[in-house]
């Protein structure tokens, strides 16, 4: 068993705040995530060690464990046995059961390594007022189009022969995993059911570029408004909105829409801004006329 730097699986220091790991596990589990690696092995080994990783560094109480120890990992339960004063029982650290990362485990086995269940136990919450384990958590993607989550809606979903019926709140962002509790698997000798991950996979829209909250979009317009200056139509996410153009308006101009981008997770009446870049679209066909009136202008 060879001791693992979980820092370094996810690209971090032992400095990193809990912030700090949080971005860099999602960030490196949608990367190596089976769905999008399927029969990648090594993808899948990288998701294994990323969830691992994320397990203990995550978890105050593991990663205070992890840190105390470090190298001398092997000394962990010779420390304790003299009174270290760290509980190293199976299930002291509320484990989210076997694969309980935010993902959840995909090869439907616990997937820890050698030296974490050294550590920290076997990866099994057991539950002593039932007198049994937590069952498995499960994991699911759900794929949603950017517009279905411009809105808090409802929506019933069926996994596993288990009707869900969820509140999907606007603002939702790709990758973002959240819990469903007690919708997982059955738990041995009468355990409570496991819970639910269900992580958010977000289709990109043709017109807008969603980055958080702010949205982004290419605005056509023709030469003559450019150059002349007037009023243009603009569809936001959510309706129209009516422009004045300055005349001279260059190409690559960007203004802001406060406001008009996307709405705030969890927090209600509060958007990001709209953000607008103007391309001027040069006529590829004149009439004979315009070719005229263009030739005198450019001979002035």
């Amino acid at each position: 068993m060879e001791f693992i730097d979980y820092y370094r699986v996810l690209g971090l220091d032992s400095s990193a705040s809990s912030e700090d790991i949080k971005k860099a596990y999602r960030k490196l589990a949608r990367k190596y995530h089976p769905d999008l690696n399927p029969n990648d092995v090594s993808a899948q080994q990288k998701f294994q060690e990323v969830n691992e990783a994320n397990e203990v560094l995550s978890d105050p109480e593991k990663r205070k464990k992890y840190d105390r120890f470090g190298k001398d990992w092997k000394n962990a339960d010779a420390y304790e046995r003299a009174g270290g004063g760290y509980s190293g029982n199976t299930g002291s650290f509320g484990n989210r059961g076997r694969g309980g990362s935010d993902f959840g485990d995909p090869f439907g086995q616990a997937g820890f390594s050698d030296f974490f269940e050294h550590l920290f136990g076997a990866g099994q919450t057991f539950n002593r007022s039932q007198g049994g384990y937590k069952g498995q958590d499960l994991n699911a993607t759900l794929q949603l189009e950017q517009r279905e989550v411009f809105t808090t809606h409802k929506r019933t979903l069926d996994i596993n022969g288990q009707k869900i019926r969820l509140t999907i709140h606007a603002g939702v962002e790709d990758g973002q995993t959240i819990k469903v509790k007690g919708y997982g698997a059955p738990g041995p000798n009468g355990g409570p059911k496991g819970d639910l991950y269900l992580t958010f996979q977000l289709l990109p829209d043709p017109s807008f570029k969603r980055e958080g909250k702010h949205l982004f979009k290419t605005e056509h317009v023709d030469l003559y408004t450019a150059v002349l200056g007037g009023e243009i139509t603009v569809h936001t996410f959510d309706g129209k909105v009516k422009l004045q153009l300055k005349p001279g308006t260059q190409n690559g101009t960007k203004v802001k829409l406060k406001g008009k981008g996307f709405p705030v997770y969890k927090k209600e009446g509060e958007f990001g801004d709209l953000f607008l870049t103007f391309h001027v679209d040069i006529p590829t066909t004149l009439t004979q006329e315009e070719r005229e009136l263009f030739d005198r202008l450019a001979k002035r």
